[in-house]
């Protein structure tokens, strides 16, 4: 087990902490949560520079980063849809996509070959985090500044939600294109398993 690996696990069990945090209606509850959220996605980012600058790449890490990632992507954007902060609509899609690109390399597993991550699926991954965390800081921002009292016009306007929703739109197009990527460059290993 190696210091990439063990980042990779820690942002597995980062991820449920934060929705525990996240969801508990207190204001220092949420500023943990953002924390937490912020010490994940910092992991992703520490780990994949270990990997690479001390060539110590395993098949585990190349599978579990992206799944790490998506447990916590999931788990955030779940959260923002019990809140009214995510449309249903636009969260299903990115988590299906990631559910069946997961089920797909575990296929991939089973007979041998590893599916690397695209560089596409990694920009994909960046837009998830940046829409998480922006959302993540709105929300604690709305929680603290009214008690410094600091009160911002743009708390309470509707066109907040309406920039989530684009943020979240162009998310989903993109995880969704990398979903159908995925499928198109790994046919082969479905039409084995059916055939």
């Amino acid at each position: 087990m190696n210091w990439p690996n063990r980042l990779t696990l820690t942002r597995v069990f980062l991820a449920p902490l934060f929705v525990f945090l996240f969801l508990i209606d207190n204001t220092y509850a949420r500023l943990a949560a953002l924390i937490v959220f912020v010490l994940a996605a910092l992991t992703d980012l520490v780990d994949g520079w270990l990997a690479r600058k001390y060539n110590i790449t395993t098949g585990f890490g190349r599978f579990m980063d992206p799944l790490a990632d998506k447990i916590l992507i999931s788990a955030a954007l779940v959260a923002f849809v019990a809140l009214g902060y995510a449309r249903a609509w636009m969260v299903l899609p990115i988590i299906a996509r990631d559910f069946f690109v997961t089920g797909l390399r575990s296929l991939a597993a089973y007979k041998g070959i590893v599916i690397a991550t695209s560089g596409f699926a990694k920009a994909k991954t960046f837009l998830q985090m940046v829409a998480v965390g922006v959302i993540l800081a709105f929300i604690n921002l709305k929680t603290f500044l009214p008690i410094w009292g600091v009160e911002w016009a743009i708390f309470g306007d509707p066109r907040v939600l309406t920039v989530f929703d684009v943020m979240l739109f162009v998310t989903m197009v993109v995880t969704v294109w990398t979903g159908i990527d995925y499928l198109i460059k790994n046919y082969y290993l479905l039409k084995g398993m059916l055939s």
